[in-house]
């Protein structure tokens, strides 16, 4: 026996360890507003300190599972004396042997040791409840057992409990919902809320004649909340907001990289970017506009055909819905004749197809009997279904602050249920023409002015494998010699290179890097048309400098990490604010410097936020000149219409937009950036905007600015243009230059434009027949 017992006790655990000790806890991310968005852990747990455990919750614990904890010494001799008269009827009738331990001794098992079912596991569960009694308070032992047992539904203590069950704080049980969860440690699946409700119920009510019996509670209330259902949710649930499930996972992402894997255990309070209202308005916009784009495209056929009507639902579950979509429901095709299409749902209903809805599908694949379809209410009204199709396209919208690069909205996907793989920050693209105004930055930043003017005529360039490269417009038309605000409003390609090539291209990649855009550019010109790669997050991070002045800001989505105790770990803001902390003494007012590191002239970068306003009055983008509000941005369009891009912007937020396969082929002819991406940003933008009054962008203060073919330019003090004075002429007649305002006509004929007068160098093109192919970037 004494060498048994020396054997059994040797690595007996040190009670004292659990004085500091802190169960593994779920880190909860949380919205800019408070909006709990998601958790991460490895055990679902929401620690609760013991004072803030209800008393209700506390007593229906001690009556169900300990009623003299606060007056044992860690062994109940009593309860395991009855324990063990009941282990000979369990014994007989082959049931579960019961241990009759106390809340300590489960503790004790819980956290130190395992869970075998042997004699030895026993002593030294007995041994460390003494001493677990010696070293911590009744109050701290039952802190620790409520927030450490196992209670089913993925829930690990009461407070997660309280959460995956019911959806509430554990403040806001009820006395029927705390008896039930002092009723699940007995056995967790034998009183499953949903699959064993009866049994659930019976041993809640049983749980309330204890506490009664106790004292707890008066008879009167026991019996009305034995009369109360047990109503829990169909399944654990981390958050009810389910419209930011891309931009959690990259939190999660992110969080791992900066906190290791304390992330799945620290308990941390995070607080992220997210703006709740705009992610959900991303989303649907995203969502609606690759549809869209799908619709154009015809439909591809029925997701599924079965040849018998009996027990088809068997084959419609097996394939998954977007998750975000929840109005759609699978349906079979029943009948169709007389320009009707009949469809049966899972649930049960039946109803027509709207006439549309047949139409487009007869004019693609076609609609029989059998076919698997998707089909939603109709929201316009009526009783007809319409189809639906689930995009095979895919894209990507990012949406954030650019003075501060707060992300408030990020979109990775269509669906983050039917794929995770987030196109926002995953997807390495071409940008194509959405990479032309760093071009005209960098020019400005090196002595080209809004006044310069270049060519936009054909041009064929020597390759690198000896090859010619001649790029080319978009609908292989030329116009001459242009100003850099018509270049980049018209989107000239074989302008741009020319550009490109006077300005150079070390200073052009320079300035992408210093922007983000990419970590390292090749110096070939081919990148002044955006050939190289990046992604709709790094756009957006580049174009906010635009809007801030020049700034580089960076681009994040955690603002700030507490640990448990509620100390500051990581913030993403790290300026200092001296005297902030100070009382008001009547002095002036601390003043935080702003964020980011200036990268380009905040006159460069007003003069390239006009330009690209001019883009949405005049331009590719003249669609989203529909809002009615000072906006500015650039489509983007790659070869063979791979991808659209548009990276659109008001002086208060900067939003990217990509739409593209994720095999990356052709999104189809005339499918460009203006076509496919400036819908859904105008879509995103009336929700945003929405409330807001409209505000201009703020030119600094020392910039000059002149009239130059009628529009109002920017300008470096000393670049302005200068009003020359009129020569006098000699002799009689018509010697003197006519003075004053003369006709356009007059003045501006033959011009340096190549236009018949001025009125027409400024105007847009006409409008032409796009090419039949794309082969350049646009």
């Amino acid at each position: 026996m004494a060498i048994w017992a020396a054997w059994l006790f040797h690595d007996m655990p040190d009670a004292g360890d659990l004085a500091d000790y802190h169960p593994p806890t779920a880190t909860r991310a949380y919205a800019w507003d408070g909006t709990l968005i998601g958790e991460f852990s490895r055990e679902r747990r929401i620690f609760v300190p013991y004072d803030n455990i209800p008393p209700q919750l506390a007593q229906a614990f001690l009556a169900a599972e300990d009623r003299n904890f606060f007056h044992h010494s860690g062994v109940d001799v009593s309860g395991l004396s009855r324990a063990m008269v009941r282990n000979v009827v369990n014994v007989t009738r082959g049931r579960r042997m019961e241990g009759g331990s106390t809340i300590t001794q489960q503790v004790a098992k819980n956290i130190l040791l395992t869970n075998d079912q042997t004699l030895g596991r026993k002593l030294k569960e007995a041994i460390l409840a003494g001493r677990l009694e010696q070293t911590l308070s009744k109050e701290r032992i039952l802190e620790l057992y409520l927030n450490e047992i196992w209670l089913g539904y993925r829930s690990y203590g009461v407070g997660a409990a309280a959460f995956n069950y019911f959806g509430k704080s554990i403040n806001d049980l009820t006395l029927s919902e705390s008896a039930y969860l002092a009723a699940v440690p007995k056995g967790p699946d034998n009183y499953h809320p949903i699959r064993r409700k009866a049994q659930a119920i019976a041993r809640r009510n049983w749980v309330l004649d204890q506490m009664a019996s106790a004292g707890s509670i008066t008879h009167e209330q026991a019996e009305a909340a034995k009369r109360e259902d047990l109503v829990v949710q169909p399944e654990p649930s981390r958050a009810k907001y389910r419209d930011a499930d891309y931009f959690v996972e990259e939190v999660r992402r992110r969080g791992l990289t900066t906190l290791g894997p304390r992330l799945n255990e620290g308990g941390y309070y995070m607080r992220t970017t997210l703006d709740p209202r705009l992610q959900s308005a991303a989303r649907t916009a995203l969502m609606n506009g690759l549809e869209a784009y799908d619709r154009r495209h015809g439909w591809r056929g029925a997701w599924g055909r079965v040849t018998t009507l009996a027990d088809w639902e068997d084959v419609a579950r097996k394939t998954a819905k977007p998750a975000e979509r929840r109005s759609w429901t699978a349906a079979v095709v029943t009948d169709v004749g007389g320009g009707r299409v009949t469809v049966r749902t899972i649930e049960g209903d039946t109803g027509q197809i709207a006439g549309e809805d047949i139409a487009w599908a007869r004019r693609g694949k076609g609609i029989g009997v059998g076919d698997l379809v998707w089909v939603a209410p109709n929201e316009e009204g009526g009783a007809a279904f319409r189809l639906k199709q689930i995009p095979a396209v895919n894209g990507a919208l990012v949406a954030l602050e650019p003075n501060t690069g707060r992300v408030l909205a990020m979109v990775g996907g269509y669906s983050f249920s039917l794929s995770s793989f987030n196109r926002a920050t995953q997807a390495l693209r071409q940008p194509g023409s959405a990479f032309k105004p760093i071009v005209y930055a960098a020019a400005l930043e090196n002595g080209y002015t809004p006044a310069s003017v270049v060519m936009d005529a054909p041009i064929t360039l020597a390759g690198a494998n000896g090859q010619a490269w001649s790029p080319e417009n978009y609908e292989h038309r030329y116009y001459g010699a242009l100003q850099l605000r018509r270049g980049l409003e018209l989107s000239r390609n074989a302008m741009t290179v020319r550009l490109a090539q006077g300005v150079g291209m070390p200073k052009i990649s320079s300035l992408a890097e210093r922007l983000g855009v990419t970590k390292r550019m090749d110096r070939v010109l081919a990148m002044a048309l955006g050939s190289g790669e990046t992604t709709v997050f790094k756009m957006a991070g580049a174009y906010a400098s635009f809007v801030n002045g020049g700034r580089k800001v960076e681009p994040h989505m955690i603002e700030m990490v507490q640990d448990r105790e509620g100390k500051t770990i990581f913030r993403a803001d790290g300026r200092d604010c001296d005297r902030c902390d100070a009382g008001f003494s009547g002095d002036e007012s601390p003043r935080v410097p702003q964020a980011g590191a200036q990268v380009m002239d905040p006159i460069t970068a007003y003069q390239i936020t006009s330009m690209l306003q001019g883009v949405v009055q005049r331009g590719t983008a003249v669609q989203a000149s529909s809002l009615g509000r000072p906006l500015g941005g650039k489509t983007g369009t790659t070869n063979d219409y791979r991808s659209a891009w548009f990276m659109g912007f008001s002086p208060d937020l900067v939003v990217g937009v990509f739409v593209g396969f994720d095999d990356n082929r052709s999104l189809g002819s005339g499918e460009t950036g203006g076509q496919s991406a400036v819908p859904i940003f105008v879509d995103f933008m009336k929700e945003a905007l929405k409330g807001y009054p409209p505000s201009d962008f703020v030119p600094p203060k020392n910039a000059k600015f002149a009239m130059v073919r009628g529009i109002r330019e920017a300008f470096r003090p000393g670049t302005e243009p200068r009003v020359a004075a009129a020569p006098v002429g000699g002799g009689g007649g018509g010697g003197r230059v006519p003075s004053g305002p003369q006709p356009y006509s007059s003045v501006w004929q033959n011009g340096v434009t190549g236009a018949p007068n001025a009125g027409a160098a400024i105007a847009p093109p006409p409008p032409s027949r796009p090419p039949d192919d794309a082969s350049g970037l646009y």
